[in-house]
């Protein structure tokens, strides 16, 4: 699996292998091929976010660990 790939365009190949293995007229061995893939997109996916995760949390500390930046304190409000 290609780890350079964009988080959207591993997103934009999950779909298109969930809507082929949804369709249900493939044989079991093209079914396997596509649910490995699938597997490795999903774990692509998940490093991707997690990532962007702890970039947020770093972004949201400052000096001493005191946050400065609440990026969704007022998420209620909208």
């Amino acid at each position: 699996m290609d780890r350079s790939i964009t988080f959207e365009a591993a997103i934009k190949r999950l779909e298109e292998i969930v809507g082929e293995l949804e369709g249900g007229d493939i044989e079991i061995e093209r079914a396997l091929i596509l649910f490995e893939e699938g597997t490795k997109l999903a774990r692509v996916c998940q490093k991707k976010l997690s990532n962007v995760e702890r970039r947020i949390e770093i972004l949201k500390k400052g000096e001493g660990g005191n946050d400065v930046l609440d990026l969704f304190a007022d998420i209620d409000d909208v």
